[in-house]
């Protein structure tokens, strides 16, 4: 039993460590509207959610449903959520059906079913990622850059 536990505790903590921003979970609650300035906005017929900074704005946010895809941005060790990251959708031709500046922490995003290439940048560094969105689940994109490498005044 000894040996068992002694190599099971290895692999959970890389587990733990490789899904880094489960933990920003935000738990249910009441949300108290008067702090919450999201609303639902359109671009090119697409509707989304941009925001949730701080409690209330990440509870309203994740309490609302018909988004098929569901992204969320942090940073460094303590996967602190980050609302300075540009997004590009590109639909599977490579042209750009949606755009946002300076998003987040929590994007959430209607979007025609179809496969899309969805990049992310912050301070220069890019993810990439391909989504496949159709009448099913909600794609989640938990995106993490792991250091704030930008250097400036």
């Amino acid at each position: 039993m000894k040996y068992i536990l002694s190599f099971m505790l290895p692999i959970a903590a890389v587990g733990a460590l490789m899904f880094p921003v489960m933990a920003h979970a935000t738990p249910a609650g009441p949300v108290d509207s008067t702090g919450v300035q999201i609303q639902q906005e359109q671009q090119n017929g697409i509707n989304y959610l941009s925001g949730g900074i701080g409690l209330d704005e990440s509870r309203f946010i994740q309490q609302n449903h018909g988004y098929n895809l569901r992204m969320s941005f942090s940073v460094g060790p303590a996967n602190e959520y980050i609302p300075d990251v540009d997004v590009v959708v590109q639909n599977a031709q490579g042209h750009s059906v949606f755009t946002l500046n300076q998003a987040g922490p929590l994007v959430y995003v209607q979007l025609p079913a179809g496969k899309y290439t969805v990049i992310t940048t912050r301070h220069g560094q890019e993810r990439r990622n391909t989504v496949d969105v159709g009448s099913g689940p909600a794609r989640d994109l938990n995106l993490h850059w792991s250091g704030d490498q930008y250097v400036g005044s």
